[in-house]
């Protein structure tokens, strides 16, 4: 048998115990105590440990399949309950439509962002609110006619060679990689 490498191996867990947990969906409310919910997720999580470990894999899928034809409506019905769910919290999170505040003939479109004028006469649409933040661009440099950064070579020389040391890289740490494998593969 042949060893999976690390990423091989966390995909087959992975999906793995995504399959089990579309079937064996239960919650703690769908049993009258919390130590027959426990001993249910126990149950689970042993049939997963031993799919993902390659023990006794016919009689767990026999298993599987048996729950399966037995549990067939409440699977629907939890996967339509987590559906609804995960709708339900999606609506919550969305911004409420802007009411149209602006006035008949002033250009404006109205639920849309006007631009904002800054010192200069130069205009920036406002960051949208909610959601993830975003980082602020951050300009360096030269800019040109339209606002981009124009960096020069020295510039990009230096950038370049911080981001690599930021990142734990440097060029003697190359060096000594290429010289340890030149010599490796002559003294094999």
């Amino acid at each position: 048998m042949v060893a999976a490498s690390g990423s091989n191996a966390y995909a087959k867990e992975m999906a793995i115990r995504r399959r089990i947990s579309n079937i064996f969906n239960k919650r703690e409310d769908d049993f009258p105590t919390l130590r027959e919910y426990n001993d249910y997720l126990e149950e689970v999580e042993d049939m997963t440990f031993n799919l993902i470990e390659g023990i006794d894999v016919p009689a767990i899928e026999a298993k599987i399949a048996k729950y399966q034809v037995e549990n067939a409506d409440q699977i629907i019905n939890s996967r339509a309950r987590r559906a609804e769910e995960l709708a339900a919290s999606f609506a919550s999170r969305r911004q409420p439509t802007q009411t149209d505040d602006s006035e008949p003939g002033s250009g404006q479109p109205s639920g849309h962002y006007a631009p904002t004028a800054l010192p200069g006469g130069a205009f920036v649409q406002p960051r949208p609110i909610g959601g993830a933040l975003q980082p602020i661009p951050v300009r360096g440099g030269i800019e040109g006619l339209d606002g981009s950064a124009i960096d020069d070579v020295e510039t990009l020389r230096l950038k370049a060679e911080r981001g690599a040391r930021a990142g734990g890289w440097t060029a003697e740490l190359s060096r000594k990689r290429a010289l340890e494998e030149a010599f490796s593969s002559m003294c094999v």
